[in-house]
């Protein structure tokens, strides 16, 4: 073995430094040094293996940030879901008034639709009011409870069921069907309505039947006429495109310029009886 030893050099180097490192970090299997490391070592006399020996990195992850060893599929599940979050949040934020009264006319529809149109009626007729009115007028506040009344207690129901009858009756919202509901609306509804607002207003205001009579002859037919240049481009618009659920709500609205020229009407003198 000592004649092996003394042949191969090389062998002798590896035996040396195999039992330096084994006095000096003792383990129970001996550390095998590759050759390649050898020849560094014997190159480069001032190399020392200890300094191969660091400390494993430690990395923090932190709970605020996604880890940088998650993976692609939570990362991206996670972040889809705030998005919707967020997008669901902006939607309610933008249509918060319009989908709760919604929600109300699906839960309370009769109500619903009568508060608005009492609302509606009440505003209109202020601003009626507004409008002929002297500077020192005070507001005739009895006759603005007239008209929201009116609203409340006929109109809003009555729109309610006739929208619904006519969206049965007629369920397509094509150019037929839209312009029959629009030849109906304006000879049987309008008429109907219109007469029922004069004659109801006459009598709460102390008028007699004939008195009531004598107004509708005067203020009836006057009225129609003006509402077929107003009425049938606003009924095209809800009957064609507004969905049978909002179409009160829409024909108020446009009721309401409507209704500032009706509350004038009806806030006339009463007509004069020929004798």
């Amino acid at each position: 073995m000592a004649s092996a030893f003394l042949k191969n050099p090389t062998k002798i180097s590896h035996f040396l430094i195999q039992r330096q490192l084994i006095n000096r970090y003792p383990i129970n299997d001996p550390i095998k040094v590759p050759s390649f490391l050898c020849n560094k070592m014997r190159t480069k006399p001032y190399f020392r293996l200890p300094h191969f020996v660091r400390k494993p990195r430690e990395y923090e992850i932190s709970s605020s940030s996604p880890s940088m060893f998650s993976s692609s599929f939570c990362s991206s599940s996670s972040s889809t879901s705030t998005a919707t979050a967020t997008a669901a949040a902006t939607s309610i934020s933008k249509v918060g008034f319009v989908g709760w009264y919604l929600g109300m006319v699906k839960s309370r529809p009769i109500l619903t639709k009568s508060v608005t149109s009492a609302l509606i009626y009440t505003a209109a007729d202020l601003s009626s009011q507004i409008i002929v009115m002297q500077f020192s007028e005070p507001f005739d506040f009895v006759r603005t409870l007239r008209m929201a009344g009116y609203g409340m207690v006929i109109l809003g129901p009555t729109l309610h069921f006739w929208f619904n009858f006519v969206s049965k009756l007629l369920p397509r919202r094509d150019l037929l069907s839209t312009l029959k509901k629009m030849v109906m609306g304006q000879t049987l509804y309008g008429p109907a309505m219109t007469a029922i607002f004069f004659s109801l207003n006459a009598f709460m205001q102390g008028e007699t039947s004939t008195e009531i009579v004598a107004r509708l002859k005067r203020d009836l037919l006057p009225t129609m006429l003006n509402g077929i240049m107003y009425w049938p481009l606003c009924d095209f618009i809800t009957f064609r495109f507004i969905p049978v659920q909002l179409q009160p709500l829409v024909s108020n609205s446009f009721s309401y310029l409507w209704t500032v020229y009706m509350t004038y009407m009806a806030s006339l003198d009463k007509a004069e009886i020929a004798s």
